[in-house]
Formats: structure tokens, sequence, C-alpha cells
């Protein structure tokens, strides 16, 4: 597998933040999000390749049962990262996918030991087009939907996808950049979104723009 990195962190985003995590992040994308903050793990050759067995062997080294598989985008090593969740899975560890909202995870994570974290790109990530609004109805009541915002287009692109679909899962709001929750809040309290959750990137907030954190 192309696996950019492997660290031990808290959480940073989504229902699970503040939570110690390993995080294993692979290599690749087929977006190009606007405001993307880990164009390292994106293009380039800044990535190593790494058998599963050699993965779980890292993911060990933290007394943590938590793992987020994310990227990149995780799903365009499909294979590769079922048979990575299915391994952790069958050694009780918890896992969080992170994925973008325009490719269908495989069955291995719609389990009770995973979570799905999906994106719904907005305009402001200029990808907004590649989505596919069909998934956001399959999410579970523990998944969770995360609208990166960027500006009040964005927040309404977001309100309206809400509109529009059912959508059982958790919902997140986050700013582009990870910080200024302010306006998104005021904006969320006046229009009385009271299913959506407004949160920063707290990795962000303790060590700024950092990798391997």
């Amino acid at each position: 597998m192309k696996i950019s990195e492997i660290f031990y962190s808290i959480q940073g985003e989504g229902i699970d933040i503040g939570m110690p995590t390993v995080f294993v992040r692979l290599f690749a994308c087929d977006l190009r999000c606007s405001w993307c903050d880990t164009m390292y793990a994106v293009e380039g050759r800044d990535f190593k390749e790494v058998s599963v067995a050699g993965i779980i062997e890292q993911v060990e080294k933290w007394d943590c049962t938590r793992v987020c598989i994310t990227g990149g985008e995780p799903l365009i090593q499909m294979d590769e990262v079922s048979a990575l969740a299915a391994e952790l899975i069958e050694m009780n560890y918890n896992i969080l996918l992170e994925t973008s909202g325009h490719k269908m995870p495989p069955a291995v994570f719609w389990t009770e030991k995973c979570v799905i974290s999906m994106d719904c790109k907005c305009p402001g990530s200029g990808m907004h087009e590649r989505m596919d609004f069909t998934l956001y109805s399959k999410l579970r009541s523990g998944d969770q939907l995360k609208f990166v915002i960027q500006d009040e287009v964005d927040f309404e692109y977001a309100v309206n996808i809400l509109d529009r679909h059912g959508i059982k899962a958790h919902i997140i709001f986050q700013p582009a950049g990870g910080l200024g929750v302010g306006w998104i809040t005021e904006k969320v309290m006046s229009d009385n979104l009271s299913g959506v959750r407004v949160l920063p990137q707290l990795h962000k907030i303790i060590w700024g723009d950092k990798r391997g954190v």
C-alpha cells in the first residue's frame, strides 16, 4: 500500500474530536480541493510502500484501539484498504474511515466496528460537481457527514443539501482552514439548524498547521 504517514495523536475533527487515535494516512487522491491541507498526501512521491502486515505492526506500537484511515482518498486503494480494515477489525480495533463523498465504501466499513466520515464538498472546494449525492442517504446514524465551509455561498449550499437529502448521520460544519468558527456558529444559531455541529480542527488549535499531528 502507498502510505503517506502513520502517527499517534488526538482526533482533530468530527464526533470523536479530542479522542486519542492512531492515524494511517494513505497516499493519493483523485480530487484537488482548493483548501486541501494535506497536499503532501495527494501528489508527488512522498510515500512508502508498506504491506498490510507492516502497517499493523506500526499501529500496534501504541496502546490505542481507535484507528483512523485517512488520506488523500483511501478508497483509491480499495482492495488494500479493505484488507487492512478487515485485519484491524479481527484484532478488535475500532475504525474511522475518512473519505470524500464520491466513492462507495466497501462492505467491510458498513459494520458495527467502523464509522464512516464522509465529506460533501462545497463550491469553495472546486470539487462539488464530483460528489455522489446518493451516498449520503446510505450513511447510518453513527456515521458523519462533514461540510468544510469557506464562505456564505458554501454555507447556503450545505443547508440546501441537508434540505434535499434524507441524512441520518451526524452533520458537521467545519471552517476551511480549521479555525474561525464564530461566523458559522452565528449562522447555524440564527437559522436554527439544531442538527448541525460546528467544530474546528482541534489539532490546529493545539499545534498549528503541522504535519504528523
